[in-house]
């Protein structure tokens, strides 16, 4: 089958795949729903019971979309990252935006604690925690574009976006050392990554933030398919290398540091996926790499997340220890296979 019709053929599996995906998970849950109920939910008919529908529409719908935006944001900022710096082991926190998020919120948890009563419980809300990981994610981003304007090595910009990381984990392990055993354990509970409790407002605005950094990394696609074959080339070929790099910046900042102000740090995915997706794509274009790997990230989230919250149970599982039980060992057993890195 020639690489075009093979790679539509791909493209046309994913997508039913994705569809699939997101109804069986939308159908499971500690409360049992017939799949019909789910389907006529969620198309607007309205399920036969008012609860059905208030579970379906207000907790497990709001769930799966952010499900699909964590997983295929964090998929094309890996892939973003992993062109930039031409490093398979890139990731889209490497920069420090995580260590960054981590650092908001433990400060106002630290705050919190100290503050107590009224006051304390306001700053513990679900949208101080947001607007916390966000300014923290903010302010290490701004720190690298600092560093970005001022060096041309982009190696350079890694290895101090890695030393960002490193300072603020260690801000971290001290704020954490000083905090009492109750708020310690909320930090560590954000710290597992949660897709639920969503509204729809939040919903909307993640929606915002991944669409806006889809759309830069879309932008930069022609650039990053020059950058594949080195900086002399893509100079050559008339590319901006330090506008360039300070957009596919913006645009991993945005998407990573979006996704981790609302569900927290999810590991692995944004790592992982580029990889999964290139043993099945085998092309270097970036217009072609850009939408498989939202399409595999996606299903990726939606299948950890339907694992991780028990069907029919009520206990759920951390979703950053789901997302590397489940894709670590796809990745070595694709690596094995293949024998090679595509990269």
């Amino acid at each position: 089958m020639p690489g075009r019709q093979k790679h539509t053929f791909y493209f046309w599996l994913l997508g039913t795949a994705l569809l699939i995906a997101l109804f069986f998970n939308v159908s499971m849950g500690s409360v049992h729903i017939p799949f019909k109920e789910v389907i006529g939910a969620i198309f607007g008919g309205g399920a036969n019971k008012e609860t059905w529908n208030y579970i379906i529409t207000e907790y497990r719908l709001p769930k799966a979309i952010t499900a699909i935006l964590t997983g295929s944001g964090l998929a094309v900022s890996g892939l973003l990252m992993q062109t930039l710096f031409r490093n398979p082991l890139a990731g889209p926190f490497v920069l420090g935006l995580s260590s960054g998020a981590s650092l908001g919120v433990a400060v106002l948890i630290l705050g919190a604690g100290a503050f107590g009563g009224l006051l304390g419980g306001i700053l513990m809300s679900q949208w101080s925690l947001v607007v916390a990981s966000a300014i923290g994610s903010f302010l290490v981003l701004l720190a690298v574009l600092a560093v970005t304007f001022r060096i041309k090595d982009t190696m350079a910009i890694l290895i101090i976006g890695l030393m960002f990381g490193s300072v603020t984990a260690a801000v971290v392990a001290v704020l954490s050392y000083f905090t009492n055993a109750e708020r310690l354990q909320q930090f560590i509970f954000w710290s597992f990554g949660s897709l639920g409790n969503q509204s729809w407002s939040g919903v909307l605005i993640l929606t915002i933030c991944c669409v806006t950094g889809l759309l830069l990394a879309f932008g930069s696609g022609k650039s990053l398919n020059a950058l594949l074959l080195g900086e002399n080339y893509a100079k050559s070929m008339g590319v901006h290398i330090k506008k360039t790099t300070v957009f596919i910046i913006l645009a991993t900042s945005i998407l990573a540091g979006g996704i981790t102000a609302f569900v927290g740090p999810i590991a692995f995915v944004g790592l992982a996926v580029p990889h999964i997706t290139r043993q099945f794509f085998t092309s270097s274009n970036h217009f072609t790499l850009l939408p498989a790997v939202m399409l595999v990230g996606g299903i990726l989230m939606l299948l950890c997340d339907t694992v991780a919250q028990l069907p029919y149970s009520e206990y759920t599982l951390p979703i950053n220890a789901i997302t590397s039980l489940l894709g670590a060992p796809v990745v070595i057993w694709l690596l094995v296979r293949k024998r090679k890195l595509l990269f």
